[in-house]
């Protein structure tokens, strides 16, 4: 259990909020702020989903990919990390998150895996796509760099069986790849461990073109 008020913060920054990760934001190793805490949840009323990516949207090494958002579907929950970070980082979080709409969610609307936080009496959101998806000539890829990120969350918050939860409850999966995981131009990318490339396509095999 973590006593949020006994955290060590600098002087002026106990405030807190929090912000529900459900890609990219489930890998520990991708966070750039010093965050206080984290907690593997899932959240209701959300379904996850691989869409175009905006033409104003940045590039990356001139690769314009497919975002995986998140918007609202009833009947629909996804698993994620919680990040509890400090007010003043927030900031910095909406501008990575910056092609989406930071949302405020409730207590009601997540369950987690463990023990509930104690505590959570701050803010706390989501991000949704903040865009209208554009259909071009040809379809934003995939960036295998930053799906291995994001596979690699799942696999240490949830394990297997919530790696494979996580392909069969995301939308989209029909788009094609960007093979960039021995140059990656994803900027958080990752390194994967022994095993979990040969596990990443052993669980994709149905799903990825």
């Amino acid at each position: 259990m973590t006593n949020f008020e006994n955290h060590p913060v600098s002087q002026g920054c106990n405030q807190l909020v929090a912000y529900f990760g459900y890609g990219s934001l489930v890998n520990r190793a991708t966070l750039r702020t010093e965050i206080v805490a984290a907690f593997p949840a899932r959240l209701s009323g959300y379904r996850r989903v691989w869409r175009p990516r905006p033409a104003h949207a940045p590039k990356f090494g001139g690769i314009g990919p497919a975002v995986l958002t998140s918007e609202r579907a009833e009947g629909a929950a996804i698993d994620g990390l919680l990040v509890v970070d400090r007010l003043e980082n927030l900031p910095d979080v909406d501008q990575r998150e910056n092609l989406y709409r930071r949302n405020a969610i409730t207590l009601s609307d997540l369950a987690f895996t463990g023990a509930a936080p104690p505590d959570l009496d701050f803010p706390l959101f989501v991000y949704e796509r903040n865009y209208e998806p554009e259909e071009g000539p040809e379809p934003s890829p995939i960036l295998r760099s930053y799906l291995d990120a994001v596979m690699q969350g799942f696999l240490s918050e949830f394990g297997k069986d919530g790696l494979a939860r996580f392909i069969s409850e995301t939308h989209g999966f029909d788009l094609p790849v960007h093979e960039d995981r021995d140059d990656p131009v994803y900027p958080r990318s990752v390194a994967l461990a022994v095993g979990e490339a040969d596990l990443f396509a052993e669980l994709l095999r149905s799903v990825l073109r």
